[in-house]
């Protein structure tokens, strides 16, 4: 009777030996697939479904994917060359608003094909352990790329209703002479005060080309002036502005009692102090832009505070209320409250003195409201924005003027002030206006370090020396010979 031996392990048989696997080892090269397809959604969209079998979605996502690339890395080339092309996007409301509904597509999009890469990996095959982490890094990965992109988006739709806000869709004008004058008022807002009365009047006048800028200060308590020719105000004041309470700042609460006379005008009080500053400087006002005092406290803080040199002990309070503190002497840096009434303080001091620090707030800003700060705090600083400003600078020409301010930062800012001693502000010379507004203009244009006259140096009383400047009101200089930051051909070394 024949005998039946099994051939199971008998090299001589002629069976085919099958070598056993390992179930520990199948489960770790399926986690390290099912990982892999995850690191790829990350790194590629859509490379993951190409090569699992997906290949119209993953066709489809790896398209987009390049084509936003694509696009980002030719604006961020061309940007590079040309800042105008960010600026513009970064203005337009169309762009805006495409560019918000896109970073929302792309965030259900990828998190749809992180699920999707998951599922393509086979979660169920997976030790129990395995799963969980392929659970966790799943729902890290959503968060992380979706939130992301809704976070942009987030940002985008502030940015877009910042712009909305703040700017109209008024008519750009052409630079005058090549340069453009945008009048900047600083005054207390509040129900029908909004503007009335401004503390501080300002012509910021800009060179279309290099950004260079000068900063005409006006004194609120000028009178005896003339208005620009042909202006509503010049049919009502032929001559001069010329009565017991005709101040420069008293031309919005004028207009508000006469708005008949200036129907087609969305502020009468802006409108005639525009005249008026056009009469005294000769220069055209292209814009304004109406700075609420307190929302600037908030911008401030927004920026996390500036950097000022505090000359001398500022009050807080007093002229008709009583003084609840002081900014003590130093380089520090001030909050929004510190920072207005650094600004604004007149205990202690003259008008004029008030305005040089006022000048060496606008620098401080200018200087240090970098393009590093706004992206950090942007949403912050575009809020406190929508309650710091009224202007009627079009949205269409924001743009141009963050290209011109971008250019101003890398330049010394020009000052000259119609203030005693060069002018007497009760009866002003304008013809010696209108020669210092064109030798300070000549001058930025030529780039020579000339500049406009500065002023007067003070006299040192006996025991100066010349490294201990006079100062009055946290100002250097004084009443008699002028003060340093009212006229000066580099504010930023005035302050």
């Amino acid at each position: 009777m024949p005998s039946h031996t099994s051939s199971r392990g008998n090299p001589g048989s002629g069976a085919t030996a099958v070598p056993r696997v390992d179930p520990r080892t199948v489960a770790r090269v399926r986690f390290r697939r099912a990982l892999t397809l995850l690191v790829m959604t990350l790194v590629v969209p859509g490379s993951a479904q190409l090569v699992a079998g997906r290949r119209d979605v993953g066709r489809l996502a790896l398209r987009v994917w390049l084509s936003c690339l694509g696009t980002l890395v030719a604006v961020l080339l061309i940007g590079s060359l040309w800042h105008g092309l960010v600026y513009w996007m970064a203005s337009s409301t169309l762009v805006l608003g495409f560019l918000r509904l896109l970073l929302c597509a792309l965030a259900i999009g990828w998190a749809l094909l992180f699920l999707d890469a998951w599922r393509l990996g086979r979660p169920l095959q997976l030790l129990q352990g395995q799963r969980l982490a392929m659970v966790a890094l799943n729902g890290v990965l959503c968060f992380a790329v979706a939130g992301s992109l809704l976070f942009a988006s987030h940002l985008v739709s502030v940015q877009r209703g910042f712009v909305s806000a703040m700017f109209g869709d008024g008519a750009a004008t052409a630079a005058h002479q090549g340069r453009y004058n945008v009048l900047l008022l600083g005054g207390d807002s509040g129900r029908d005060r909004w503007g009335l009365r401004p503390d501080s009047i300002t012509v910021a006048s800009i060179d279309a080309d290099t950004g260079r800028t000068i900063l005409f200060g006006l004194p609120r308590n000028m009178m005896d002036f003339p208005f620009a020719k042909g202006s509503v105000m010049a049919s009502q004041f032929p001559r001069t502005y010329d009565c017991p309470t005709c101040e420069l700042n008293s031309l919005a609460t004028w207009a508000g009692d006469h708005r008949s006379l200036f129907r087609g005008y969305a502020n009468p009080g802006v409108e005639a102090t525009a005249e008026g500053v056009e009469g005294i400087t000769g220069l055209k006002v292209n814009y304004y832009a109406m700075v609420n005092l307190q929302g600037f406290r908030s911008m401030v803080q927004a920026l996390g505070g500036l950097k000022l040199n505090v000359r001398d002990r500022i009050p807080i309070g007093g002229v008709g209320g009583p003084i609840t503190g002081h900014i003590e002497p130093g380089v520090q840096r001030l909050n929004g409250f510190q920072t207005l009434w650094f600004a604004r303080s007149r205990e202690s001091a003259d008008d004029y003195s008030r305005m040089a620090r006022q000048k060496c707030v606008m620098n401080a800003m200018l200087q240090q409201m970098s393009p590093a700060t706004v992206v950090t705090k942007f949403e912050a600083i575009a809020k406190a924005s929508e309650k710091l400003v009224t202007t009627d600078l079009p949205a269409s020409e924001l743009g141009r003027f963050a290209e011109l301010a971008m250019k101003a930062r890398t330049q010394p800012v020009r000052t000259v002030s119609f203030v005693p001693p060069a002018i007497d502000t009760g009866h002003p010379d304008i013809d010696r206006v209108h020669s210092m507004v064109a030798a300070a203009v000549r001058r930025s244009e030529s780039g020579t370090s000339g500049g406009p006259a500065p002023a007067a140096a003070p006299k040192h009383k006996k025991g100066f020396t010349r490294t201990h400047r006079q100062t009055v009101g946290g100002s250097i200089g004084n009443l008699h010979d002028g003060y340093a930051a009212n006229e000066s051909t580099d504010l930023s070394a005035s302050c």
